[in-house]
């Protein structure tokens, strides 16, 4: 399996409390497995509140609806050993 590395890394947001946010990072391989995103260290699954997505198969997005102040932190992609923060 190749070594997935980031392309192109989250960038820093500033949102209104009640919108949605949404970060993206794009990597070197299709089908990336061992992908992970986190908010304040905490790991994030796909549910109404995070949405987690693939596009063109190379861009992982989440997308925060709603957020509140208890969403602030820091948010951080993981493929393999690289990761990016926000």
């Amino acid at each position: 399996e190749p070594d997935v590395s980031i392309v192109s890394g989250l960038k820093d947001a500033v949102v209104s409390e009640g919108d949605d946010v949404t970060f993206r990072c794009q990597v070197s391989h299709e089908n990336a497995r061992d992908v992970e995103w986190k908010l304040q260290d905490v790991a994030l699954q796909n549910n109404e509140m995070n949405e987690i997505s693939v596009e063109k198969g190379k861009i992982h997005t989440l997308t925060l609806r709603k957020v509140t102040e208890q969403d602030i932190g820091t948010v951080t992609f993981r493929v393999g050993p690289h990761t990016s923060t926000a």
